[in-house]
């Protein structure tokens, strides 16, 4: 098995999220044999990195190496990743009453999604390894992440998507030269594809979770976030969960802030969003044991909230329970009208999936379950430019 030495990061090890078992960060692995959970990586919180020590550096998500697992910069794929602004929402939050209402936009990403964050960390990993194929399954942003990478890396990229996914997409991928694989249903059954595919172990596979460095590249939000903030966190994050990375991510990143005492007082309220068309999370959240008995999934036009089992669910929950936080699931026709809303009175052409937050939120306030004092963070996942054809 390839290996690697000589490591130049605060990277330590690779550890079970279920047992906290421990696996080489040196060597190519997937997801926890152990326990068929995910790998989450380890660092030295304790080797005196200092928040004042980005202060100069380069404006993009590789300003905090030190807290990624890339070993040498030279493998480093990066098309300008990161750094993505915080954005007042100033009219609608008077409009509602709410005093401090800001978004967070990761269109401004490559590829125009928070995708490229996680997938940049995944492929300069799969470059450092010398892997020579990689495969993913996708909703629509991840495939097209990916095949960009890929191309910048030499890496063959093999995409495999839902048939009824919206065809800027698809064309996205063939553009930067992927080989894209179409399957009737959602992205679970594009897994199961992939599962088919692999059998020889043939490609890497950088499906959600099944690998550790996507959630690597993810958590890089939660850095922003902070540094952003001058190091005094939201009361509250209102996030769009599909596969959960993202969620996930920006957990781990506020926990590891704290362990290094960048961190002071409370960690905010984690709330996840979903589409009421599939909202495993909500279904999980409410019934833990028996969630899956009446779950039906269907396809929602927030393509990236349609994970109808999600490998990190465990994951996903945990982040809940400790941040004392909830899951909202919002129907199609409020998340067309939240992308409209927003468009029209702050000038901002967001995601369905970032769309979903913003209605999640009224939801939250018409229950008088948030306090409009409070200083609140939605988080918009990507560019509405990529679905026209879903608003129509």
């Amino acid at each position: 098995m390839l290996t690697i030495s000589k490591p130049f990061t605060f990277a330590t090890t690779l550890k079970c999220s279920n047992c906290n078992r421990e696996y080489s960060l040196l060597s190519v692995n997937t997801f926890a044999p152990c326990c068929g959970q995910p790998l989450v990586v380890v660092y030295d919180t304790s080797s005196g990195l200092l928040k004042t020590d980005f202060q100069y550096r380069q404006k993009n998500m590789w300003r905090y190496s030190e807290m990624l697992p890339v070993i040498k910069e030279e493998n480093i794929i990066s098309l300008g990743e990161g750094m993505t602004p915080i954005l007042p929402l100033i009219k609608l939050g008077n409009r509602f009453g709410f005093s401090d209402l800001s978004m967070k936009d990761e269109s401004f990403n490559p590829t125009l999604s928070f995708k490229a964050r996680g997938i940049s960390v995944a492929v300069s990993k799969a470059k450092e390894f010398k892997i020579e194929q990689c495969i993913i399954p996708t909703a629509g942003n991840a495939g097209g992440a990916l095949a960009a990478y890929c191309a910048k890396a030499n890496i063959k990229c093999t995409v495999v998507m839902p048939r009824h996914t919206p065809a800027i997409f698809k064309q996205e991928c063939e553009l930067y030269g992927a080989e894209l694989l179409l399957v009737d249903g959602l992205i679970n059954d594009c897994a199961k594809k992939i599962e088919e595919l692999n059998k020889n172990k043939k490609y890497f596979d950088v499906s959600t979770l099944k690998e550790p460095y996507r959630l690597e590249g993810k958590k890089t939000m939660g850095y922003e976030i902070a540094e952003q903030y001058n190091w005094e966190l939201p009361d509250v994050i209102i996030y769009p969960a599909g596969g959960g990375t993202g969620l996930i991510g920006i957990w781990k990143a506020f926990n590891e802030m704290k362990k290094m005492g960048w961190l002071s007082g409370p960690l905010p309220k984690m709330i996840a969003v979903q589409s009421k068309n599939c909202a495993p999370l909500l279904h999980a959240f409410k019934d833990p044991v028996n969630w899956k008995k009446n779950f039906t999934p269907m396809p929602t036009i927030a393509n990236g909230l349609a994970v109808p089992y999600p490998f990190g669910m465990n994951m996903m929950l945990k982040v809940l329970k400790e941040s004392n936080g909830t899951v909202i699931a919002v129907d199609d026709k409020e998340i067309i009208s939240g992308v409209k809303e927003i468009a029209k009175t702050e000038g901002l052409l967001i995601s369905p999936e970032g769309a979903a937050t913003w209605k999640a939120l009224l939801d939250l306030r018409s229950r008088n379950k948030i306090d409009l004092s409070e200083k609140i963070l939605l988080l918009n996942t990507g560019s509405g430019y990529k679905y026209p054809d879903n608003l129509n």
